[in-house]
């Protein structure tokens, strides 16, 4: 069961535009970064021979159950992130942002390419592994140990944590009771006690009303200004907007624009508009073609119509 919801806001109720602050050294270096998934059984082996079936039934006789398909989700993406700053990607679905965070993380091994960061870095969701059949404060504990905080610092931090995630008493019961807003605002709290120097906030995080969400810009502006880096996924340019100095835009794993926040989001939206404007053929921004009319069945038992013979004109009816 998924605990997380998309990060989908209207702009009205986000906080002011992110303040742009003074670039540090370099914190996360990407090299012409390669990522292939490879799937086993896309689609039929081409040269596979076909085989009986009593020759199946042997053991090893089995043969070839599909052919070896490679997908490239990022191809030659480099770029570097400085200190201090919050970087936002952007990109149609599929366009490799999740593969990208997740090499950046370390959690992928790069098919080809090199990626460098300074510090510890942190994706939220997977850092603060939480578990539905423990308590809040049992996450809590789990999440910051693993964030290399000792049990000292966890506990001294645990009412800061409680309040900031609004859990209130909650916190006592299991996470199987909470409901997607809680453990999200629970897990992003969590992800971000230690103060990480690099952290990634996937597409996936829900911060619930417009109070918590204004919490969640103070505590990553907090990051920020303490030399750290954040990257943030989504598909909201306000909410990219609102969090970010930068926006990366990626296309089919590649990186097509990236620069100022104005300039690259005036620029995805007029592609986004192209994209819409230029649909299937003959509809018309959200306007499709009718169907044809189906003709009706013949009924049942009914003889079709016999055809006039060649050379004979149609009987006329006679005039009374």
């Amino acid at each position: 069961m998924t605990d997380e919801i998309d990060f989908e806001v209207d702009p009205e109720d986000l906080p002011s535009r992110a303040a742009e602050s003074l670039r540090g050294s370099p914190s996360v270096v990407v090299d012409d970064l390669h990522v292939t998934y490879k799937v086993v059984g896309g689609k039929p082996a081409p040269s596979a021979p076909r085989r009986g079936w009593m020759s199946r039934l042997r053991p090893g006789g089995g043969g070839p159950v599909g052919a070896v398909s490679e997908v490239p989700a990022v191809r030659g993406v480099s770029f570097v992130a400085h200190h201090g700053e919050s970087v936002g990607i952007v990109g149609t679905n599929g366009s490799g942002k999740s593969t990208l965070l997740r090499a950046v993380a370390g959690l992928i091994p790069p098919t080809s390419g090199r990626v460098f960061h300074s510090g510890q870095a942190a994706l939220l969701g997977v850092n603060a592994a939480l578990m539905r059949g423990l308590s809040g404060e049992r996450n809590i504990m789990i999440g910051g140990l693993a964030l290399g905080l000792s049990s000292k610092e966890i506990r001294e931090r645990m009412p800061e944590i409680v309040d900031f995630a609004g859990l209130g008493d909650f916190v006592y019961l299991p996470m199987s009771a909470y409901s997607s807003g809680m453990a999200a605002r629970l897990r992003f709290a969590i992800s971000t006690m230690a103060r990480p120097d690099v952290l990634m906030i996937d597409e996936a995080l829900a911060t619930g009303d417009a109070a918590f969400r204004q919490k969640s810009k103070q505590r990553i502006d907090d990051i920020r200004e303490h030399a750290g880096t954040v990257f943030f996924v989504s598909h909201s340019l306000a909410s990219v907007g609102a969090m970010c100095t930068r926006i990366i835009w990626l296309d089919k794993g590649q990186i097509r624009m990236d620069g100022s926040v104005d300039e690259v989001s005036e620029a995805y939206r007029a592609h986004l508009r192209s994209a819409s404007a230029s649909g299937p053929a003959g509809a018309v921004l959200g306007q499709s073609k009718k169907p044809a009319p189906k003709k009706p069945a013949p009924k049942r038992g009914a003889k079709p119509a016999a055809a006039p013979s060649k050379g004979t004109a149609p009987s006329k009816g006679t005039a009374t």
